[in-house]
């Protein structure tokens, strides 16, 4: 009588559990050592048990040596991997340098030839695109300054009403309390620049 299909899933019953896992395992080592034997290859296997405990099977040598020799094995793959990629994209930015210069060569031609060399609609989107990122990039580098400048001015008005602070804290010890004019102690305008005026739209 045939065997039923086992449904590849989890057993409940550990009893049935733990038999389940020695018949198997038992017989994964035996094919790795007829592997081993017939086709003189070296196999390694690592089994864990439910409860930690460890069975291993190296042949031809220890494990030692054969998960040293994986190691090797992969680290010179994932190297080859990382040199097939990194050219691959080299080229592809050489290329996409290339092409770029093209379009600007071509866009410059148009301008200084009087349009002798007529460029397509898509030559103009990129030599557009390109534009449009050179313009974001000196924006954002005016705006870097922009900022910077006002930092600057908001700190000398620190340090200038310290200063004045201070002088009138010494005025008032030598000379006692001392009126100062309301219009140079109330500025009725501020000293810094809203940062809302640099806000490009």
């Amino acid at each position: 009588m045939a065997r039923g299909k086992v449904q590849m899933r989890r057993i409940e019953n550990p009893v049935h559990r733990q038999v389940t896992f020695c018949k198997r395992r038992s017989g994964l080592l035996k094919k790795a050592k007829e592997l081993s034997v017939l086709c003189d290859a070296q196999v390694g296997l690592i089994i864990f048990s439910t409860h930690g405990k460890l069975y291993e099977l190296a042949t031809n040598g220890n494990m030692q040596g054969l998960v040293e020799k994986y190691m090797k094995s992969s680290r010179c793959s994932l190297e080859e991997q990382a040199d097939e990629k990194q050219a691959l994209e080299s080229k592809m930015e050489v290329n996409m340098l290339k092409n770029e210069i093209d379009v600007l060569q071509k866009g410059l031609g148009y301008m200084f030839e009087g349009g002798a060399g007529k460029m397509n609609l898509d030559e103009l989107r990129v030599l557009e695109n390109n534009l449009e990122v050179w313009m974001y990039h000196i924006r954002s580098a005016k705006m870097d300054i922009m900022t910077q400048e006002i930092q600057l001015l908001k700190n000398k008005e620190g340090i200038l009403k310290a200063a004045n602070k201070c002088l009138q804290e010494q005025m008032e010890m030598q000379y006692g309390v001392v009126e100062t004019d309301p219009i140079i102690t109330n500025i009725p305008y501020s000293l810094t620049v809203q940062n809302d005026i640099y806000q490009y739209s």
